[in-house]
């Protein structure tokens, strides 16, 4: 019988295709370019020579809530 898999965190990082502008909405949305660009100034993401981000495993909710307010 093949297992099932759970809905836990993945373990490795995270990949954000961001969008082309930002819509300067409340709260941000996370695919935004500036919340993108807030993790990467605390080191919690690393930009992609395409324009992609990879977010750090140690980023939580309350951290990317933050950079979206």
């Amino acid at each position: 019988m093949a297992k099932k898999k759970s809905k836990t965190k993945p373990d490795g990082p995270k990949l954000v295709k961001v969008k082309g502008k930002c819509c300067k909405s409340r709260p941000r949305c996370k695919k935004c370019p500036v919340v993108c660009k807030r993790l990467s100034n605390q080191g919690l993401a690393e930009r992609l020579p395409n324009g992609n981000y990879v977010l750090s495993i140690d980023v939580s909710k309350k951290v990317l809530k933050a950079a979206r307010g």
